[in-house]
């Protein structure tokens, strides 16, 4: 009976250890995980847990089981960075999902964009020609489409994004020439900053103060997309609205299929 007691442990045992293995698993105990320290970090910048932002599962470069994975443990706000994949996901995936495109995004790609079904938000916008084709892109639909300006905070090449000094003036050309658009918010990618208070989301709010004197509204009311694996507790400290999750949740990326599709 002892023996038998102790093989049935040992069973039980493996049979958990090898749930833990499967990806899918992984990934809700990852996206569980972020949850909970996003609401930790949020109680901890002063506001309530229900308070907390907006989490986007960056999913880039994964496969479709586990972006359902996060799917079926509730998870309904997905980013990507290539329209081509996020066109693919959106006619594979359940019509609920609300996908942000958070890549930097070329003028000739705004009309495939716009095939994504439920294209909650583009949070990448830093150019008037990006603007511009989007807003002709999104022509004749019922509800605008819901657009974030990028911010170069860390002021590095490598990033995209507007320069802070051009904000303001970029935030009026699409409110006033873009009607098809709909500016909810501003976005930025800072650099790595292990501080308690990252410099370049303490910018990102003065150009948010800014943007909103130049529309004469309530800066409350533009949204800030800020935070990433390294940094997001640091982001919902300081009052992010919207905050960017992918390795933590989903692993490490696997760029082999978008390198071989560049060569062929």
């Amino acid at each position: 009976l002892v023996r038998t007691g102790r093989k049935a442990s040992w069973l039980r045992t493996a049979r958990m250890c090898a749930d833990v293995t499967r990806p899918e698993l992984s990934v809700k105990m990852g996206l569980q995980s972020v949850q909970a320290r996003l609401e930790r970090a949020t109680r901890e910048g002063g506001r309530e847990a229900n308070d907390a932002p907006r989490l986007v599962a960056v999913s880039k470069t994964k496969p479709v089981n586990l972006l359902m994975a996060a799917y079926e443990a509730g998870q309904r706000h997905f980013g990507e960075n290539y329209a081509q994949e996020m066109v693919q996901k959106s006619e594979e995936m359940p019509e609920d999902i609300k996908w942000h495109f958070i890549g930097p995004l070329q003028s000739n790609k705004a009309k495939l964009l716009a095939q994504v079904k439920n294209l909650w938000c583009v949070e990448t916008v830093d150019r008037k020609k990006i603007a511009d084709a989007l807003n002709k892109a999104w022509e004749g639909r019922d509800e605008q489409l819901q657009v974030m300006l990028q911010v170069n905070t860390s002021g590095e090449d490598s990033k995209s994004g507007v320069d802070e000094a051009e904000a303001s003036a970029m935030a009026r050309y699409i409110v006033e020439n873009c009607q098809n658009l709909k500016l909810i918010g501003l976005m930025t990618i800072g650099k790595m900053d292990p501080s308690p208070e990252p410099e370049d989301f303490k910018r990102l709010l003065s150009v948010r103060d800014a943007v909103a004197a130049e529309l004469n509204v309530d800066g409350s009311g533009l949204e800030v997309s800020m935070g990433m694996s390294a940094d997001f507790e640091a982001a919902a400290r300081m009052g992010a609205t919207n905050v960017r999750v992918g390795s933590t949740i989903f692993g490490a990326r696997d760029y082999s299929n978008r390198r071989a599709e560049a060569a062929a």
